[in-house]
């Protein structure tokens, strides 16, 4: 039904178009006859039809962008109209066709034609390379796709190579956008062609999660695809952490040095990290848990096991258990920087 409405539409385009160019035609008298100025507007029909069809995928950034940048456009070079229209007065009052001079309303025409050209070239372009932040102000208006109130979440290598965020955002928790930069993404790329193993297999995995985020209709994600002009000459990070302050959103990454810098710089991070120790299940003193001890601790006689969820089992008196599943009452708790430990000891029959 679309397709069809959409043939439809571009038919009524075609034949409005071929009218529009044959009473022009007329009206101006070629000697021609009106076919030469047909065939021009048809010609642009066809060939504006057939760059519709060729460009199936149309981004609305890109397209609000083109709008917006011919309206200004226009409006700019009817300001410079009415400018020039003194001018164009006083040639044409001082106009001698004996002297082989040009015409009045030849001039004014490929004057304003130029003009509105050049103008409206430069709005697009300007639109154009901003199109990618989350927000451009033409005076006072916002166009932003995500409520009021919603900040982008900037996405920085790490987290992309760990590849849990892919986990996060399907479960339906994170509704924000997500940004991707070019220059993280480059990062990447550049990982995964290193000629050292674990290294290229890193960027391979970090890849495939990208790809898993961008193939996923259900998240809002965008690569941010320009650099800033305070961004040049600086490292990564610092381009992670001004591009935040630009679009005013969170990092999410699992570096601890960047988390710790962000901060520092009133940055707002999202630390996968501390969301993982945070969902963490907590035990309280005198409660049972069974764990597997897999090997001997750095005191005299403990064990040392863990937690499906990764989380460390300190036992005491556990080191004969080594290889064996155990029954550990929990004695204490102990929230560290590497994550949460479980101290505890074997429990009595």
């Amino acid at each position: 039904m679309n397709n069809l409405a959409l043939w439809i539409l571009r038919a009524v385009f075609a034949i409005v178009a071929i009218a529009i160019g044959a009473s022009l035609a007329n009206y101006t008298s070629i000697a021609t006859g009106p076919i030469p100025l047909v065939v021009v507007f048809l010609l642009t029909v066809v060939v504006s039809i057939g760059l519709d069809v060729s460009f199936k995928r149309k981004r609305i950034d890109v397209i609000s962008s083109l709008y917006f940048g011919i309206l200004i456009g226009l409006f700019l070079t009817y300001i410079v109209s009415l400018a020039l229209a003194p001018f164009f007065d006083e040639y044409a009052t001082n106009f001698r066709p004996s002297t082989g001079a040009i015409s009045p309303e030849l001039v004014r025409s490929v004057s304003l034609t130029l003009s509105g050209l050049v103008i409206c070239y430069f709005c697009i372009s300007v639109l154009w390379q901003t199109k990618d932040d989350f927000r451009f102000i033409i005076p006072y208006v916002e166009f932003s796709k995500e409520a009021k109130g919603i900040k982008p979440y900037i996405l920085d290598t790490s987290v992309i190579i760990d590849g849990r965020i892919a986990d996060i955002v399907e479960t339906g928790v994170i509704d924000n956008p997500l940004v991707m930069p070019n220059f993280v993404l480059s990062e990447l790329q550049n990982i995964a062609d290193s000629s050292d193993k674990l290294r290229r297999a890193r960027g391979r995995r970090g890849l495939d999660v990208m790809n898993r985020l961008r193939n996923n209709s259900e998240i809002d994600l965008k690569i941010f695809e320009r650099e800033l002009p305070e961004m040049e000459g600086e490292p990564v990070d610092s381009k992670l952490l001004i591009l935040a302050k630009h679009l005013d959103g969170k990092v999410v990454t699992g570096d601890f040095n960047l988390n710790k810098v962000a901060k520092l710089q009133n940055v707002k991070v999202i630390n996968l990290n501390e969301i993982a120790n945070s969902i963490k299940p907590v035990f309280l003193p005198g409660e049972t848990i069974a764990v597997k001890i897999v090997k001997a601790g750095e005191e005299a006689g403990q064990g040392i096991g863990y937690l499906d969820d990764g989380t460390m089992v300190v036992v005491e008196d556990g080191r004969s258990y080594i290889g064996e599943p155990a029954q550990i009452t929990v004695t204490s708790m102990l929230q560290t920087s590497a994550g949460r430990m479980v101290f505890g000891k074997l429990r009595a029959n």
